[in-house]
């Protein structure tokens, strides 16, 4: 059995959850030949995809221009969209071409319309898998309506050529997949390590609160140096994934706070791993509206403003953050197994 996935480029978040499905359906069909088409981050793929997977660099979506990670540039977007888009139909009977030399059974995506398209084209059924489609995610910005008025319903048409939609938590959009839609419980990275454990490996004690920065593919610019220097808290700011062997992941299990924007990488992992978020705004990306609405239902968060953030001035805010109750009730983070399953079912 051959399944391709596309994976968007934006971010790390689809890469993470989309990995956690690959390792569980290596776990239930060994013999799958998994093929994964993507622009994100090589080194991230390389570190924490399962054996066997065979990457191949290929820009299947343009998703968000981002500045950084706490700031976006809409006009950026809709110019790369509008490039992109434009010779869609050319770049579908490519990858129909493609998918055809492949011998695919099967194409997975999250969530690039053009996966959908190529594979309708090449008759072969699709899968999507995502928490927000990308024609919700422009809809807020009036700017592809006047510059790009063919983008949303050239993805929008895509999209409903999708066989199936495993919807997760945490979502907008997928109407133009209505029909098909299944809903599945968050796909989350979760350490399986003791918590003490890590904290000795990093060499840090449980003597006081232990707060993770954590602002994904882009970064931001913060006071990290004053932070580090604080006596009432230890902060970790890894640049990537983390030393000694550990998982992010296990950071994240081995953290009291994390310090970071809505995303759905982060806000599944401090879910899984019982850590807090202290969050701040993110630029208008209409997921984060999405987020701040559900959030305090899955797990401890609290608001800062970017001022604050930028000024270091998170003591206060974390203290606050620690004090609150957490949610009384855990959401299922079994997700990529439920995923899985479905995607194997699915090939039956």
């Amino acid at each position: 059995m051959r399944l391709v996935f596309y994976v968007s480029g934006h971010g790390f978040g689809h890469s993470t959850r989309d990995i956690e499905v690959m390792t569980s359906l290596n776990a239930r069909c060994p013999g799958a030949d998994i093929i994964v088409r993507t622009a994100a981050q090589r080194w991230l793929l390389d570190l924490t995809a399962p054996s066997g997977v065979q990457i191949q660099e290929f820009q299947a979506d343009t998703g968000i221009i981002q500045i950084d990670s706490l700031r976006l540039d809409e006009d950026a977007t809709v110019a790369e969209a509008k490039r992109f888009y434009a010779d869609f139909d050319g770049r579908v009977a490519a990858e129909a071409n493609l998918l055809r030399a492949m011998r695919a059974d099967l194409v997975v995506g999250d969530i690039p319309p053009l996966a959908f398209a190529a594979a309708a084209r090449a008759a072969i059924r699709s899968v999507a898998i995502g928490n927000f489609t990308w024609d919700w995610i422009y809809g807020a910005y009036p700017a592809f309506d006047t510059a790009a008025p063919a983008v949303i319903p050239t993805i929008r048409s895509a999209y409903a050529l999708a066989a199936r939609a495993l919807r997760l938590p945490l979502h907008g959009g997928f109407e133009s997949m209505t029909s098909v839609i299944e809903d599945i419980p968050l796909i989350a990275r979760r350490s399986t390590r003791d918590r003490g454990e890590v904290r000795r490996m990093l060499g840090v004690s449980a003597d006081r609160p232990i707060v993770l920065t954590s602002f994904g593919a882009y970064g931001a610019e913060l006071p990290i140096e004053r932070m580090m220097a604080s006596k009432r808290f230890t902060v970790l700011a890894p640049r990537r994934e983390p030393p000694h062997g550990l998982r992010y992941q296990d950071l994240v299990a081995a953290s009291d706070v994390v310090v970071s924007k809505p995303g759905y990488g982060i806000v599944s992992e401090c879910i899984a791993n019982g850590a807090a978020l202290l969050y701040t705004s993110r630029g208008r990306f209409r997921e984060y509206d999405v987020f701040v609405r559900e959030m305090p239902r899955l797990l401890r968060c609290r608001y800062i403003s970017q001022e604050d953030l930028s000024a270091g001035s998170w003591e206060e805010s974390i203290e606050a953050l620690l004090a609150q109750p957490a949610p009384a009730d855990r959401p299922r983070i079994d997700g990529a197994d439920v995923a899985a399953e479905s995607i194997l079912r699915f090939t039956s």
